[in-house]
């Protein structure tokens, strides 16, 4: 019987999920199954990955075979590195307390790894958001000058300014209005 470490999709439409789990390579997609390990949430950024490492190690040194997804979120886990030491403990290259050392200095890095893109994305995130208030403080700052603009009275004009310019222009303004006054009469 070959066993394998896939996924079983479930949820809704267009919000899918899956479970990981080692079943049958016989066995539909989302049929019978042998064990569930966890969870996989795909929507959220970085992907949520949630399963038992020991029970998948476990599985993964008895000879079960993971999918292609599925060996990538092994590996990004660290549970494909963990078989790997395991191996060389079992072979003798090296001690089980030299190979929990380095897979715990290897955690601890792909920790800080996933934890700085996850502030990163944060930090990106508010400086869109933040960007965003800006922009729409600047319309609406525009707006309301226009507003104000708009209802803002026209200055009145004093008699004694157009009395000085209507000196120099009174001649150019009345053969206009003699034009007028014959176009209507």
């Amino acid at each position: 019987m070959a066993v394998k470490i896939r996924l079983a999709r479930r949820g809704r439409k267009k919000a899918a999920m899956y479970d990981i789990v080692v079943a049958d390579a016989r066995s539909p997609r989302d049929g019978r199954f042998i064990e569930k390990l966890g969870t996989y949430n795909p929507q959220t950024n970085p992907a949520t990955i949630n399963f038992n490492e020991d029970k998948a190690l476990d599985w993964v040194l008895k000879g079960a075979q993971p999918t292609d997804t599925v060996k990538a979120m092994l590996s990004y886990t660290g549970v494909m590195f963990r078989k790997h030491l395991q191996i060389g403990v079992l072979k003798g290259a090296v001690t089980q307390e030299q190979a929990d050392t380095r897979y715990a200095e290897w955690k601890a890095a792909k920790e800080a790894k996933i934890s700085g893109k996850v502030e990163k994305l944060g930090s990106d995130k508010a400086a869109q958001r933040q960007a965003a208030l800006d922009a729409e403080a600047k319309v609406n700052a525009a707006r309301a000058e226009a507003i104000r603009i708009k209802n803002t009275p026209a200055p009145e004009v004093t008699e004694e300014a157009p009395a000085a310019e209507g000196d120099a222009t009174e001649g150019a303004d009345a053969p206009a209005a003699d034009a007028t006054e014959e176009a209507q009469a």
